[in-house]
């Protein structure tokens, strides 16, 4: 298992992602919702824990503007570029994946509501990395 993680790439956060997922037969009753912005995923409270350090390390790697303590905030459509100015995926499927699980571990908040979105570049929202 992946516990700390300092290279952001499509592999890992796909895998990351997939881990967090119930498996068949699991109860789903203590699930952790996150909200996307074509998804809505419920992971399984206890993998996301065990993941939270790699999910940390997956998000430190986005540029600083996306962090609170940086910029405050940036474009979804921004989020395939790393803080090394590298384009670590081409998917934007991705890049919501890493979000939603910035979400489940309450390390990512969208900067205005939904219903806000239409007014934004791209009609894409802005999310922030609270770290």
């Amino acid at each position: 298992m992946l516990k700390d993680v300092d290279v952001l790439t499509p592999p890992i956060v796909e895998s990351v992602f997939r881990s967090c997922l119930f498996k068949d037969g699991e109860s789903t009753d203590n699930h952790i919702v996150a909200e996307g912005i074509v998804q809505t995923v419920g992971f399984h409270p206890g993998r996301i824990e065990d993941y939270r350090p790699a999910i940390h390390g997956l998000l430190a790697e986005l540029p600083d503007n996306f962090k609170t303590s940086g910029g405050g905030g940036n474009s979804f459509l921004n989020a395939c570029i790393d803080k090394h100015g590298n384009q670590w995926t081409g998917m934007h499927q991705t890049v919501e994946q890493l979000v939603l699980l910035g979400i489940a571990i309450d390390e990512v908040e969208f900067c205005l509501p939904r219903d806000m979105w239409r007014t934004l570049p791209g009609s894409m929202p802005y999310f922030m990395i609270i770290q």
